[in-house]
């Protein structure tokens, strides 16, 4: 059970150290979110069944759970776990007067004044850039527009509840969303950090601007757990129903625009073999197939492939997108693929290549399955002169076929 989870910006005092006291920061500060998102997800979400039901019985008497707050299941008053889904999503260009009225009250809320202007930018990385050029921002003020008034509801309604209550609800509620959001938050960050951070400095740099976001829509997961009409969260929650992500300052708020389009697979994960599966008014973009990152002009190559194409990628998690693309039966009917030997770690194909070497490839299942039940088939390149497929799989970690033996699989 979480009493709180620090979300504590980094002081201006220990960012002027110096350039090895920022990388420390970074790194402190990147450790400190993502326990913070572990402890949130495990223990604000973790509860037994049987406690689960009793927990909900308590917060049914106390009133926080709202059957008809919306379609998607159980919520509180200020929309329902579908409604925040459906933000948490949501490919359309952002309520910019709404969204800006909610960033306004949020200050208000926390008891700061106004600030000055607020400025938009197309996407998480638009915004970055704009920041790094704002010299009349003044300083973050979102330990108190978004820690603080997070952290006073969450107590409060975990008092009204009680460990077992709080628990249930939130499993009802935001944990319902929390992975599948998160998942995406991670994707844009690092897609931000992969096209702006060209050097150490820069990474050092970058990363802490993005941790200093408020997230908009994809603080969806939180506020779906609590009241958001009125009251402490309102303003956050009317700018997490009309906008991106977004930075207050003392003088200046930076808001992003939400993205154009968002493509994903039956398990949430991006997903798209024809273009950008996320996507932003600017251009800025991430390419997925499955959940895995790939650059986008590999995704244009997919509708060209050929089997020697497939053969001639040294990346292994490349080729089994294009193993996954051309599929497996066709490829192996094309290529004129021959089994060799099947034991308990795989099957061994044979591929002769006319005036080459034959191509050998160990066919192996993952024994961990995907978040939708499913189990990745992998397709390792071995030398020319195995014979087995346990011969196969012991040379990819350095071993003698005797010597595999393992525990364990992963």
């Amino acid at each position: 059970m979480v009493e709180r989870v620090s979300e504590e910006p980094v002081s201006e005092e220990r960012v002027s150290e110096g350039p090895v006291s920022e990388e420390r920061v970074s790194e402190e500060r990147v450790s400190e979110e993502r326990v913070s998102e572990e402890r949130v997800s495990e223990g604000l979400g973790g509860v037994s069944e049987g406690r689960g039901v009793e927990g909900r019985a308590v917060a049914e008497r106390a009133g926080v759970v709202d059957e008809a707050a919306g379609s998607g299941g159980e919520g509180v008053a200020g929309g329902g776990v579908g409604f925040w889904r459906a933000c948490a999503a949501a490919a359309v260009p952002a309520d910019r007067a709404r969204a800006e009225a909610g960033v306004r009250r949020a200050y208000r809320q926390a008891g700061l004044a106004e600030p000055r202007r607020v400025v938009w930018a197309e996407s998480p990385r638009a915004a970055v850039t704009l920041i790094r050029g704002l010299e009349d921002r003044g300083p973050s003020v979102r330990e108190s527009v978004r820690t603080a008034p997070w952290a006073l509801e969450r107590r409060r309604l975990h008092e009204e509840l009680g460990a077992a209550g709080w628990s249930a609800h939130w499993a009802a509620t935001g944990g319902r969303l929390w992975e599948t959001t998160q998942a995406l938050v991670a994707r844009i960050r690092q897609g931000v950090l992969e096209e702006l951070a060209e050097d150490r400095a820069q990474e050092v740099q970058t990363r802490l601007l993005l941790l200093e976001a408020v997230l908009g829509q994809h603080d969806a997961p939180w506020l779906a757990a609590f009241p958001t009409d009125d009251g402490p969260l309102a303003g956050l929650a009317e700018v997490s129903r009309n906008a991106g992500w977004w930075w207050p300052f003392a003088e200046v708020a930076v808001v992003c625009e939400r993205p154009v389009a968002l493509h994903r697979d039956e398990a949430g994960r991006l997903d798209r073999g024809d273009g950008p599966a996320l996507a932003y008014p600017d251009g800025f973009a991430l390419h997925a197939w499955r959940g895995m990152p790939v650059p986008g002009a590999f995704l244009a190559e997919l509708r060209t492939l050929t089997p020697q194409r497939i053969r001639d990628e040294d990346n292994a998690e490349l080729r089994r997108v294009m193993l996954e693309h051309y599929g497996y039966e066709r490829y192996l009917a094309d290529s004129g693929a021959r089994p060799l030997h099947r034991d308990e770690t795989g099957t061994l194909w044979r591929i002769d290549l006319l005036g080459d070497e034959p191509v050998v490839m160990v066919e192996v299942l993952n024994s961990t399955p995907e978040p939708d039940g499913s189990r990745r088939t992998y397709w390792l390149r071995v030398p020319p002169s195995t014979t087995t497929a346990r011969e196969g799989v012991a040379w990819t970690f350095g071993l003698q076929r005797e010597a595999y033996a393992p525990l364990q699989e992963t």
